[in-house]
């Protein structure tokens, strides 16, 4: 089964997902945390552009974060990169090789995934595909940081524009709590595998 779990900066959907998917027994796919890793690299290397260093990358998902080996959990957090991650996120070239990495790790298991795109590019067969949001005023809070110019460039951008899908649940957390968001996705994911069967 794949939980698919799209949404803006700010919604939860890291949270929830990387609880969701402990709950389940299932893989967590943190496809924001790819597109930060080539952020990072981007920042630290000005050598060579944003796709190629996408399609060039080791990046290593799990409870901790690794990058060509290293561990970056703590600096793919940092507000400059969280910056040059919806930039970077913007570029079709490196869209489509991350795209094409999350596709793979996708093709066999149980998994929830969340990212902008999940529901409506990389996983449009998901069995279960939830848009969270949130009021602004908590998102920012929640953030630490402004997200109206983030939700601008992310809902605007050429290439998978941050939309829900046609057919995702829409969910908004404000003022619920992780256990309430997740109890309420649980009974949503019950209700798709008996639709199924």
């Amino acid at each position: 089964m794949i939980i698919a779990i799209d949404g803006p900066a700010g919604a939860g959907k890291s949270s929830v997902a990387r609880a969701l998917a402990e709950r389940l027994g299932a893989g967590y796919l943190d496809s924001g945390a790819m597109y930060r890793c080539v952020a990072l690299a981007s920042i630290e290397d000005g050598t060579r552009a944003p796709a190629e260093l996408a399609g060039a990358l080791a990046i290593e998902l799990g409870e901790r974060v690794r990058l060509d080996g290293a561990d970056v959990t703590d600096a793919i957090r940092r507000p400059e990169v969280s910056e040059r991650a919806s930039v970077v996120a913007a570029d079709p070239d490196v869209r489509a090789a991350l795209v094409a990495h999350q596709r793979e790790l996708l093709a066999s298991g149980d998994w929830v995934a969340e990212g902008r795109d999940i529901g409506t590019v990389v996983a449009p067969h998901a069995d279960l595909k939830i848009f969270l949001t949130a009021s602004e005023a908590e998102r920012a809070k929640r953030r630490g940081e402004a997200v109206s110019e983030r939700d601008r460039r992310d809902a605007t951008r050429i290439h998978s524009p941050l939309a829900p899908a046609a057919d995702a649940r829409l969910l908004d957390t404000t003022g619920l709590t992780l256990e309430d968001v997740i109890e309420q996705i649980v009974h949503l994911a019950e209700s798709a595998v008996a639709g199924r069967s």
